[in-house]
């Protein structure tokens, strides 16, 4: 069984996915970042991977993955760091990024490299769903990889459906139809949140954008699986001077 499914499987509520820029803050910072959100309380790690041209990402998180360019990360060097990373972590790993690093890699060679080093699943969220459908999708199936499709506010009950239909692991809740990073009214999001847990999907749900801290994990929380945090921890490890105690603290302060 797929990690992301044994972690569902075990957990129905609370999880906490952190986003965290490979090669950030320093190249060679990705394995310890993630050994230290695993230590501390991480339930799920979503590992971004650098692009030039991140669209649905906010300055924060641009400029993360700016610096990890510039730092000298590439899906080479990352999937060279991730050799032998599940000898020590356990918890389910994503890989979020854009689709044109990938494809220029190879899409069935990176899925390949994905399967071997021990990673989970996939958020690419330029994929056009129909076109995961109709050409990629035996090649996920084939190296065991869930694809996470994501929802916004704005998202009709139909396609909602489709996209459950068609995704494994858990879907992503936009609680709105911006870039990441931006302060959100959680009790705004109410109507929304209601509305997607009424339908009961089939997959898990776990809410991201604007999830920044304890109030807003616990209202997120209320209506899904989980939530994913990724602005406001890439803010407090950007310049952290002892990363596995700002990882500690940072966790606690959320859950």
């Amino acid at each position: 069984m797929n990690r992301i499914d044994q972690l569902f499987a075990s957990k129905q509520t609370g999880i906490l996915n952190i986003y965290c820029t490979a090669g950030f803050p320093a190249l060679e910072d990705t394995l310890p970042v993630m050994t230290a959100l695993q230590a501390h309380g991480a339930d799920m790690i979503e590992l971004g991977m650098p692009f030039s041209d991140p669209l649905a990402d906010g300055p924060v998180i641009q400029d993360s993955s700016t610096r990890a360019l510039q730092n000298g990360m590439s899906l080479k060097k990352l999937f060279t760091q991730l050799k032998d990373f599940r000898k020590n972590i356990h918890v389910p790993v994503i890989l979020m990024g854009y689709l044109n690093p990938v494809m220029q890699f190879g899409i069935e060679q990176f899925l390949q490299q994905c399967a071997a080093t021990g990673v989970d699943g996939l958020i690419l969220p330029d994929l056009p769903m129909q076109e995961y459908e109709q050409e990629y999708r035996p090649l996920f199936e084939k190296y065991g990889l869930h694809l996470i499709f994501l929802v916004t506010p704005e998202t009709s009950e139909a396609r909602i459906r489709q996209i459950d239909a068609l995704s494994k692991g858990f879907v992503y809740a936009v609680s709105s139809s911006s870039t990441t990073g931006k302060d959100k009214d959680m009790k705004g999001q109410q109507a929304y949140f209601e509305r997607l847990k009424s339908l009961q999907l089939k997959n898990p749900v776990l809410i991201g954008f604007g999830i920044k801290d304890k109030p807003t994990f616990d209202a997120a929380c209320a209506y899904s699986n989980g939530a994913i945090i990724g602005t406001a921890f890439i803010k407090a490890v950007e310049n952290a001077k002892d990363l596995d105690g700002t990882i500690k603290q940072f966790i606690q302060s959320v859950k």
